[in-house]
């Protein structure tokens, strides 16, 4: 079984049908997968740098405050006790990684449910080829607004060199982000309103994704 849907060239003319692989296309919605792995991905993007000292690691408190008793004040062994200003922190935060790794079979069947909900959704488009001879950012507004794009558009290509005329063409656009099929994930397809493939990157997804 394939789901069929509409060629579209530079233009924005419809060509020919384009038959997607159902397996991978128009999979059932799984809103706790899609969480899952959303999750993970914004997991593993933390930096994890945020550190403060602890009361071994503030400079002070080699000698004793004031004596033990007599003084009528508290006793005080140290200033680098945390009760004090400037003393160290107790449970605070230390560098470490917030990353994580759920299986791949989750993320497949998350990645198949965020492509079929474009689908489904008719905020999918195929194109029969992408590519500019010079960067111009310019003529890459016009190729979006020739189809009709409105909002955040994700493209993605077979081969997306970081150099080739394409990809320069399409980095000054904030609404638009190219990536390559191996840079494919349900993050991206998920925060932006248009998911726009190639030909070529429709094959190569549905060999690598197809159950």
């Amino acid at each position: 079984m394939s789901v069929m849907v509409q060629a579209l060239d530079a233009n924005g003319v419809k060509t020919v049908d384009v038959a997607l692989d159902e397996a991978v296309f128009d999979a059932a919605a799984v809103p706790q997968l899609l969480h899952d792995v959303v999750k993970m991905q914004l997991a593993n993007r933390r930096q994890g740098t945020a550190s403060t000292r602890t009361r071994s690691e503030v400079r002070g408190g080699g000698k004793k405050p004031w004596k033990q008793k007599g003084t009528g004040r508290a006793r005080a062994g140290t200033r680098r006790s945390p009760l004090w200003r400037g003393g160290g922190t107790v449970f605070g935060p230390k560098p470490r990684s917030y990353g994580y790794v759920v299986p791949r079979q989750v993320r497949a069947a998350a990645l198949r449910a965020a492509l079929s909900g474009k689908v489904r959704s008719g905020q999918f488009m195929v194109l029969d080829s992408l590519s500019l001879e010079e960067p111009s950012t310019k003529a890459f507004k016009m190729l979006l607004d020739r189809l009709g794009i409105a909002g955040r558009a994700l493209i993605v290509t077979g081969q997306a060199q970081h150099g080739d005329a394409t990809v320069k063409s399409c980095r000054n656009l904030p609404q638009c982000t190219l990536v390559p099929t191996q840079g494919l994930n349900v993050y991206d397809i998920l925060r932006h309103d248009t998911l726009i493939m190639t030909k070529d990157a429709v094959s190569v997804v549905e060999e690598a994704w197809r159950p």
